[in-house]
């Protein structure tokens, strides 16, 4: 009981009746804990004292992350809804390049697309946070698949490149950001509690079981079905899915326009005014890159191999990978940092990509593929991780979003100029895509690292148990 009293004598001195209030409730909350659950049926504090609470005798895990009060809501609409991102690029990717016989072409009306999601997903994450969600999410989706739509049918029209392009713009723009938007579902829910690491992990392996399902649907449907099948089952599942999430607005973070008034809100600064969440972008756009050029790369190579129909599964090792490292991340209690974890994972992806170019059988490109993705996913956890020790709470949606749409970006312009060194020196060559957009970006990592450390790391007195952070008690 000594260490608690000399935690509130210290909390009292440094930050007055409010730090001694935030200690004395993670009090009540771990004595709820030790003495059993009150007779409501509900800890001092809501879900948020017991996520904070529950890690006490407990090792935080996949187990203990998926019984958080109210998850289950917005986890399983959230899956359905993400589908579409991984379909999206590559469905554009495999119709037009059928319609027009040019990977360059097909890469292009790809990367307009990619480069309005990247430009438009920070604004769109930044409504969401001021807003809600659902404001936001619903005539999106609708946008979206009204564009889809367009876009489709101009391009089963053989109509020009400047029409694909008018018409790939507001698709993109339109695409719903569901990733970042469960995220921050989770951040509102575990903020302060060490299962925001294990949550990180969860959300990558997500989004990598997306990225196995999402390519290959969209590869069979338009090798096996029609060339638009891909894009037309994208724009059904964003629509059914979008609405399915939006409706869970129980779970959503509170808009920070409620919470803090007109006036505070429009006080409120731009998530990229971070330096760390400008390190993070670059970070995450030359993992796009990744994404991009082996795409286009693998979609070349097998057409070129004369398996045009293994494109799928070939990505879809290299996604394998990616979720198989990060489960293995969601299980490991790490003692190490995440800004120390992201400066030796980096380099790892970096040595990874480089053999890539250099493989002209299958089974050798899906190995190396598959290396690929399980060294992208230590990065990409570890960078949304950060996110949540760099950022407030009332601007991570906007924040998620421009790493997002950061990793958006980088396939785009993986996406086209793979496609442009492929069409001019064959397959092989777009696999250097890959390395050099991962290694500008590692110089970047190296030469600003001091960035990503959080400002508040040497504030103790409002951490509760060990190096648990108290939290707001609803």
């Amino acid at each position: 009981m000594q260490g608690w009293r000399d935690r509130t004598a210290a909390a009292v001195a440094r930050g007055g009746r409010k730090a001694s209030t935030t200690v004395l409730r993670e009090r009540t909350a771990l004595g709820a804990l030790r003495g059993g659950i009150p007779s409501g049926g509900a800890l001092p504090g809501g879900g948020k004292a017991w996520a904070v609470a529950s890690t006490v005798n407990e090792r935080p895990g996949y187990g203990q992350l998926l019984r958080t009060p109210g998850a289950w809501t917005f986890l399983l609409p959230g899956f359905l809804a993400r589908q579409p991102f991984a379909m999206l690029t590559i469905g554009i990717l495999l119709l037009v390049n059928d319609t027009t016989g040019s990977y360059q072409t097909a890469g292009t009306v790809s990367a307009t697309a990619g480069v309005a999601m990247a430009l438009f997903a920070p604004q769109s994450g930044k409504l969401a946070d001021r807003f809600g969600q659902a404001a936001v999410l619903i005539p999106g989706v609708v946008v979206h698949a009204a564009a889809i739509s367009l876009l489709t049918v101009l391009a089963l029209s053989d109509a020009p490149l400047w029409a694909l392009l008018a018409a790939a713009a507001p698709a993109g723009a339109s695409t719903p950001q569901i990733g970042p938007m469960v995220r921050a579902r989770w951040a509102n829910k575990l903020d302060g509690s060490p299962l925001m690491s294990t949550a990180a992990a969860f959300e990558s392996v997500t989004d990598e079981f997306t990225f196995v399902i999402g390519p290959v649907l969209a590869t069979a449907l338009c090798t096996g079905v029609h060339p638009a099948a891909g894009l037309v089952a994208e724009a059904v599942l964003t629509l059914a899915g979008g609405l399915l999430f939006a409706s869970q607005r129980r779970t959503q973070p509170q808009a920070s326009r409620a919470a803090a008034g007109a006036a505070e809100a429009g006080k409120r600064v731009s998530a990229l005014s971070v330096p760390g969440v400008r390190v993070l972008a670059i970070v995450m756009l030359g993992i796009g890159t990744v994404f991009g050029g082996m795409q286009v790369s693998m979609t070349a190579f097998t057409k070129e191999m004369g398996e045009p129909g293994l494109n799928g599964l070939m990505y879809g090792a290299f996604a394998a990978g990616n979720m198989i490292a990060g489960i293995a991340c969601g299980v490991i209690a790490w003692k190490t940092s995440p800004q120390r974890r992201l400066l030796l994972a980096y380099p790892l992806l970096v040595l990874a990509t480089t053999p890539l170019w250099a493989a002209h059988h299958m089974v050798l490109l899906g190995a190396l593929g598959m290396l690929v993705g399980l060294c992208i996913a230590p990065s990409l956890i570890t960078g949304y991780t950060l996110v949540e020790k760099l950022v407030p709470a009332g601007a991570r949606t906007e924040a998620f979003t421009w790493l997002t749409g950061a990793v958006g970006l980088g396939q785009a312009a993986g996406a086209t100029v793979g496609g442009s060194l492929i069409d001019a020196h064959g397959a092989s060559t777009g696999f250097l895509v890959p390395l050099g957009g991962t290694a500008v970006a590692l110089v970047v990592l190296l030469a600003l690292r001091k960035a990503l450390t959080p400002r508040s790391e040497s504030v103790v007195a409002a951490r509760g148990v060990g190096h648990r952070e108290a939290v707001p008690v609803d």
